[in-house]
């Protein structure tokens, strides 16, 4: 496993980041318990999580799952760089959400009891909260990291401008502020690129990237079809974007066999290639799906490769090889 530093912190998580969300609605406690180990088999230290995942309001049964498995001891949480998330409802009262100094705390400190850990290494509001002061936030972070409760901070879904409102309010305090970005960054949704992540270099921030095979559509879906296999591109809004995109999908495809990869592990180096980013979430159900996606970290992709990949899927803008403003302007 290859390691680098989160943004311009000093703290090491390896290449692929373990997403958990799986882990209850689709994936066993025993089998989650067994991917987390296997994880750890392989290097991945890093893990991300969040207050909601389980999708059983207030439940938190996800970071339940995580916190029985650190509690087996053997130095399962010793080496687990740990990401967790707060700002979605956890219960039916108005500040049992969002990011009120009264949720932060409370919110962290029932994440911490359900994973059974006294520290938390990187907490991430999940959406930006456009009701609540940022010096309102940054105190009651501030109040945490005073508490030994979290050590680093980051954000999800962030525009670049909430980048840059939540960096600079930082500043004012002599405050660390944020250390990564949690975004949806994919060949197929590559609108991170106009503001988010030059704001994100800009401040230093860790970009990593969510659904890095967009649904299931990167991940040789066309190939999986003809095979009369299960996947997630054939229905609902899945199945619309791929009608809309099969040609570049089955250019894409092509192209992956053509270099002896499978497809998912081809959208996941396209990833480790792009300048800021830290590491993909993989969200794997089963051990063998977490073995395969440890083969996207060896991949090296030429120049040649890479503006193929572009020519397939685009930049967005008119001038979408650049940064934000040229992407649109001059």
């Amino acid at each position: 496993m290859e390691y680098t530093q989160l943004g311009r912190s000093g703290l090491s998580v390896s290449r692929l980041c373990l997403g958990t969300m799986n882990f209850g609605p689709e994936t066993s406690e025993t089998d989650s318990h067994a991917i987390m180990d296997r994880a750890h088999e392989h290097g991945l230290n890093f893990f991300d999580t969040a207050n909601v995942y389980g999708w059983q309001k207030g439940e938190g049964v996800t970071e339940q799952i995580i916190g029985r498995w650190f509690a087996q001891g053997g130095g399962r949480r010793e080496r687990t760089v740990l990401a967790t998330k707060l700002y979605g409802d956890m219960g039916d009262w108005p500040n049992d959400k969002r990011l009120s100094a009264l949720n932060i705390r409370r919110a962290a400190d029932a994440s911490l009891k359900r994973l059974q850990t006294d520290y938390i290494d990187l907490y991430q509001m999940h959406h930006v909260d456009r009701d609540t002061p940022w010096d309102e936030i940054w105190e009651a972070f501030s109040v945490l990291r005073q508490q030994g409760k979290v050590i680093y901070f980051g954000s999800s879904n962030f525009a670049g401008w909430h980048l840059a409102q939540a960096q600079e309010a930082a500043r004012n305090r002599h405050f660390l502020g944020l250390v990564s970005e949690q975004s949806i960054y994919n060949l197929m949704n590559r609108y991170v690129e106009l503001e988010v992540l030059p704001a994100a270099l800009h401040y230093g921030l860790g970009v990593i990237p969510w659904s890095p095979l967009h649904g299931g559509l990167l991940g040789g879906v066309l190939r999986k079809q003809r095979e009369g296999g299960g996947s997630r591109g054939n229905s609902g809004r899945s199945a619309d974007a791929l009608e809309k995109n099969r040609d570049a999908v089955e250019a894409y495809e092509k192209l992956a066999a053509d270099l002896g990869e499978d497809a998912a592990h081809l959208g996941l180096a396209w990833l480790l290639h792009r300048e800021g980013v830290t590491a993909p979430i993989i969200g794997p159900r089963t051990q063998d799906q977490l073995d395969g996606s440890l083969r996207a970290v060896e991949i090296k992709l030429d120049g040649e490769v890479l503006d193929r990949l572009d020519e397939l899927f685009p930049a967005p803008g008119p001038n979408g090889s650049k940064p934000a403003p040229e992407a649109y302007a001059w």
